[in-house]
């Protein structure tokens, strides 16, 4: 398969190495300028869980082939678009005259109703999945990072098209392990809240790397998180479909936070991962409390923690 990565970020990086070792063509889409500055190899220092539960190390200068321009009669069979969720509009609108007779994957974060959040990009060519890797690239240009051995796709009630299917079966030839969600919408809406919880006491102090092996700080994001629930079925969810992605929200915040403290500053996979997220201006983490806060004020659903942290992920001027 012939796949465009759109963007050289993180997750597009990571799958893109993962899917060009298992055979497949894989290009970036960066903007005008930046293959230069980007130079023609990645430095990358990944912990690989796909055939290890502990990981496999991975250190390695990856060569990468970029583009600066996207023709709408290009060949690629798919174009992976993974970016931030408060980029996804415009990254669409820029899709949208060119996909040709690509499948585009949106693979991350969504708030909206996943229809508007694609905006002119025709459905029947859309997949939709959630990615189980990230990190971040340091200071010195290295991109250390996370492969889970798993990666979520869903739909929205019907079965996957033969597009859809397609696009999984690529994955699975790079060792990933396919994890269905039939109420897809419901699932991205719940894990954003979730992160809206975590986020906002990673921006409290300073970045999400400042929560590792911290009780107190994990303990305010679990219960961020729960006083989050009300929101998502104002909303609409049915929280009876996701149970098992909510029971760290639910359960007595006395068991659950030391053991995930634990785990962040003693499991190499999960202390990589906070730490990989050290940047203390990061966008993302501040769009996710905003537009979670927003849309609680929309509802009139009371949400004081997130509230109380508004100071820190508040516009300038705003």
């Amino acid at each position: 398969m012939k796949i465009l990565m759109f963007g050289r970020g993180v997750v597009a990086t990571i799958y893109g190495w993962a899917l060009q070792r298992a055979g497949h063509d894989v290009e970036f889409y960066v903007r005008p300028g930046r293959a230069a500055t980007y130079g023609d190899a990645v430095d990358l220092e990944l912990l690989d869980t796909r055939r290890r539960v502990r990981g496999q190390r991975v250190v390695e200068k990856w060569p990468v082939r970029y583009r600066e321009e996207l023709a709408p009669d290009h060949d690629f069979d798919l174009i992976v678009l993974s970016v931030p969720h408060h980029r996804l509009p415009e990254a669409a609108a820029f899709l949208a005259p060119r996909i040709g007779r690509a499948t585009v994957l949106v693979f991350g974060n969504i708030w909206t109703e996943p229809a508007a959040a694609i905006g002119a990009l025709p459905a029947e060519q859309v997949a939709w999945g959630f990615p189980g890797a990230g990190g971040g690239f340091g200071a010195d240009g290295v991109l250390h990072g996370q492969l889970l051995r798993s990666v979520i796709f869903g739909t929205f009630g019907r079965p996957p098209t033969d597009r859809e299917r397609a696009v999984r079966e690529a994955f699975r030839q790079a060792g990933l392990r396919i994890r269905e969600r039939p109420d897809f919408r419901g699932w991205l809406w719940v894990h954003f809240a979730s992160d809206a919880g975590l986020l906002s006491q990673g921006v409290r102090q300073g970045s999400l790397s400042r929560l590792t092996g911290s009780t107190g700080s994990i303990r305010e994001a679990l219960l961020t998180g729960r006083e989050l629930l009300p929101l998502l079925e104002a909303r609409g969810v049915d929280l009876r479909r996701h149970r098992g992605g909510l029971l760290l929200f639910r359960a007595p915040t006395c068991l659950t936070a030391p053991v995930l403290a634990w785990l962040t500053a003693r499991v190499a996979l999960a202390r990589e991962s906070f730490a990989a997220h050290s940047d203390p201006d990061a966008e993302e983490p501040r769009e996710v409390c905003r537009d979670t806060l927003a849309e609680a004020r929309r509802l009139g659903v009371p949400v004081p923690r997130l509230a109380a942290a508004e100071p820190y992920f508040a516009r300038e001027g705003a």
